[in-house]
């Protein structure tokens, strides 16, 4: 056996916003899963996870012989340290793998009270040398998640002269590049580090603003247009200051919740995502990390724990990555040489282009996409999640996105992907009047922004009370529960006696009033290809 098949495998390490992620990630390769405190955890929009969702977690990890760690790392104010003991102690009860911490004092009240917790120091601390690695060491800390500032070389140095303390580092996901007072935009824009008195005052460049929201399917910020013409940052604020009070007890505004984008002067096109919550405001780089190239070197430092970012992204973002990296993690164990072809698998995620960020402080123009700043379909995109399989082959799949007869769909499952020809298509739901109703064509088109479907080419819909209907085309709206046409339809009744209408279905016609639930079912058959 050679050196490199010896070399220990570093942890896997995915985000889990809820317990179906959680699952999703240990199906495809996790060997461990972060979950947010609530209410003491940083970036917790989007956190399904409350005490009982943390238990039935740990139980299940324990089941699989996996790890779940908590994550508690906001930087505390007065108000929350009152309160801090008290809502830890439930979840320590729970003996989770660890406690993810940033805050100095909290972790010295968490040790002098439990000494056996296991505390990993969050990234939020911002770990950016060996000495201090030593320091958090002597007081007891773990593992070290290290900061997003430093290279490749940096950390490389850092495991020299801490040969027995647990890192962590970053590999994939969103690259928040500022967090209330501790900001990279400086470093990341100019490589002039504000943390070495070289700050070149990024935040006070020219930025414009636009409104967000966000994507069901993928997590993602999406461009919304100019700011709303209604909201008056002058009134806002003086309301604010006439009802001033200590920092975390004043009354948020409603717009504070919302999801934001910055566009720097100089770089138009790369849209920052900005949000807050009760603990800061956060920046995120326009382009998300990807680091599967410096797996191999990562695993040769020997890197404890390879980690993900992403707990507000989809399921198949979560079963995507957790794949990928977990191939590249084998390859680097085994000492194989890196294989390009999870780049492409990569590019199949949505996302605003790629940056290796700080780890390599000139990257090779191969692996990064500088061309756009926002999510664009180079080789794939995600269509839809596998709910249910049934006897005669057919699946049932909640559609995320279009797709038709005749596409080519990887299907992901744990024991292995499988390109398959999308041979047929079916759609069922029911009516208010506990009917079924079955639909058929050849081709359609779903948008699942407007919850609405075009359906072409020789339409069928048959309900289970009798109703057979047949046209050329139809819209179903599922909002408002109405199926309509504008060619003739041909109505067949319970007792088949054919009668046709030239207009769009009439009121008298139409399938239901109201639609309850919606699925399309299709039929996968193996691809010829």
């Amino acid at each position: 056996m050679s050196n490199a098949a010896a070399r220990p495998s570093p942890e896997l390490l995915l985000p889990a916003g809820s317990l179906e992620k959680m699952r999703a990630a240990y199906d495809f390769g996790a060997d461990a899963v972060y979950a947010g405190q609530p209410r003491y955890s940083l970036r917790a929009r989007n956190n399904e996870f409350k005490l009982e969702q943390l238990a039935q977690g740990m139980a299940e990890a324990k089941q699989r012989g996996k790890k779940l760690f908590v994550t508690s790392n906001l930087i505390a104010h007065n108000d929350k340290i009152r309160t801090y003991l008290r809502d830890i102690e439930p979840i320590i009860e729970l003996n989770p793998d660890g406690i993810i911490m940033a805050d100095p004092g909290l972790i010295m009240m968490v040790r002098e009270k439990w000494p056996h917790v296991p505390i990993h120091l969050s990234v939020q601390a911002n770990t950016t040398n060996y000495a201090t690695v030593k320091f958090w060491q002597k007081m007891g800390v773990q593992r070290i998640i290290l900061s997003r500032e430093l290279s490749l070389d940096e950390i490389e140095r850092i495991r020299q002269e801490c040969p027995d303390m647990e890192l962590e580092v970053f590999v994939h996901g969103a690259l928040c590049i500022a967090y209330s007072g501790r900001c990279l935009l400086s470093g990341y824009f100019n490589r002039r580090d504000p943390n070495q008195g070289t700050c070149t005052n990024a935040c006070r460049w020219e930025y414009g603003t636009q409104a967000a929201g966000e994507s069901s399917t993928s997590g993602e910020a999406i461009p919304e247009g100019q700011l709303a013409s209604d909201f008056n940052f002058g009134e806002a604020k003086a309301e604010a200051e006439s009802d001033f009070s200590t920092c975390g007890n004043g009354q948020r505004h409603p717009a504070a919740d919302k999801v934001y984008l910055l566009e720097e002067k100089g770089r138009p096109g790369e849209l920052m995502p900005i949000m807050e919550d009760e603990h800061g405001t956060y920046i995120l780089n326009s382009k998300d990390l990807r680091a599967v190239e410096h797996v191999d070197r990562l695993t040769r430092i020997g890197v404890d724990s390879l980690k993900i970012e992403g707990r507000t992204k989809s399921l198949y973002y979560v079963a995507r990555t957790a794949q990928v990296y977990r191939r590249a993690i084998d390859d680097a164990v085994a000492g194989r040489p890196f294989n390009p072809e999870l780049l492409l698998e990569l590019e199949g995620l949505a996302n605003r282009g790629y940056t290796g960020g700080l780890l390599e402080r000139r990257p090779a123009q191969d692996y990064q996409n500088y061309i756009t700043g926002n999510s664009e379909l180079h080789r794939s995109h995600f269509v839809g999640e596998v709910t249910a399989v049934r006897e005669d082959g057919w699946v049932q799949v909640q559609a995320k996105n279009r797709f038709g007869v005749g596409d080519r769909i990887e299907l992901l499952h744990p024991q292995g992907n499988r390109i398959v020809e999308l041979k047929e298509i079916e759609a069922r739901f029911e009516t208010n009047d506990q009917a079924t109703v079955r639909l058929s064509a050849p081709s359609g088109v779903y948008d699942s922004g407007h919850e609405k479907m075009r359906l072409n080419d020789d339409v069928r819909i048959v309900s289970s009370k009798g109703l057979d209907m047949r046209m050329r085309n139809a819209d179903l709206d599922f909002r408002a529960g109405s199926v309509s046409s504008d060619e003739p339809v041909t109505v067949v009744s319970v007792l088949d006696a054919p009668h046709r209408t030239e207009s769009a279905l009439a009121t008298s016609h139409r399938v239901t009033s109201a639609l309850r639930k919606f699925a399309s079912v299709a039929r996968i058959l193996p691809s010829s290809a």
